[in-house]
């Protein structure tokens, strides 16, 4: 593997890690929130709002968005690169058992239901239908970026493979294909044959019917997504709307990222899949280093991304 593509890799580690972290400073926040409370911007973890939501987070730690995807890296790891479901499941378990900070309330819901530990996918079946098949939060999108490296010579097993995690909380089509929409855009970054944003939209024809006219005509304004809307606030396809929009229209990282989270809403979230993609863009080299030197637990996540590595070329 090259080094320009162990840099993209490398980049959506930290780009997830960095987009979530920093993100927490405008997460549910409506869009004059942030004006009022940040005025000249975000320059780094310091000057996040400390009020009764952030201050559960020291200044520079992400929150649960990347340590589910922490839980997923550690799996893959651990077996030697395969998707081994039910041992995703049990780390998602034991990680909201000891804490799940952040903890969204579909992923809470289907991680406590008895049904869990045999049968993950039942039991994100069963809190979907209680749903009246209506709930399609991006609690799976959120963490979807290591899922995309599962098998990146092979789109196909990747999809699969996408899904399949993805159904470990999510059961609803929209979170699976948004997942899958995502796994086409990094497949595609590293095989170094980027896919078009007018490609991309021919794809979203054989997924789910409600994702095409959500995401058509595609918005080339970010303050047109109104990611603080209440309306859809943790919406799947509104936070695959706004980490498209930072791949495809952000001039660099810190400017495509910055873009997105000064919109206030789900902010962490949409900072995680914002961050993992312009990561894999613009590669680690292209993050902001004060954003990588204050980031809390870099160390942790460096050896996370070595070892994960070492997984790839080894398979």
């Amino acid at each position: 593997m090259n080094k320009a593509i162990k840099n993209k890799i490398k980049g959506l580690f930290f780009g997830q890690a960095i987009g979530d972290a920093l993100g927490l400073a405008t997460e549910f926040l409506t869009l004059e929130q942030v004006q009022e409370y940040y005025p000249n911007g975000i320059n780094g973890y310091e000057d996040i709002i400390q009020d009764k939501h952030r201050v559960r987070w020291p200044k520079g730690n992400w929150t649960d968005d990347t340590d589910q995807f922490i839980c997923i890296a550690e799996s893959l790891i651990e077996n030697d690169g395969d998707v081994d479901i039910n041992d995703i499941a049990k780390r998602f378990h034991e990680w909201m058992t000891n804490g799940g900070m952040g903890i969204g309330t579909n992923t809470s819901n289907v991680l406590r239901m008895p049904e869990y530990a045999d049968n993950p996918h039942l039991a994100a079946e069963i809190v979907w239908g209680m749903s009246r098949k209506r709930s399609a939060p991006n609690g799976a999108l959120m963490r979807n970026a290591i899922s995309c490296l599962t098998s990146v010579d092979d789109l196909k097993k990747t999809l699969v493979n996408c899904k399949d995690i993805a159904k470990l909380t999510h059961a609803d089509p929209r979170c699976i294909d948004s997942c899958k929409i995502m796994a086409h855009i990094v497949l595609s970054e590293l095989n170094q044959d980027p896919i078009g944003l007018d490609a991309l939209s021919k794809l979203f024809i054989q997924y789910d019917e409600r994702i095409e006219p959500y995401l058509i005509p595609f918005h080339d304004k970010i303050e047109d997504w109104e990611l603080s809307n209440p309306q859809d606030l943790g919406y799947t396809l509104k936070c695959l709307s706004a980490g498209l929009w930072a791949y495809y229209f952000g001039d660099s990282f810190e400017d495509g990222l910055m873009a997105v989270l000064l919109q206030g809403g789900d902010a962490d979230t949409n900072g995680a899949v914002a961050g993992s993609l312009l990561g894999l863009k613009y590669g680690y080299e292209a993050i902001p280093k004060r954003w990588i030197d204050d980031l809390n637990h870099k160390d942790a996540l460096n050896d996370l991304y070595e070892r994960f590595m070492n997984q790839i070329e080894l398979a």
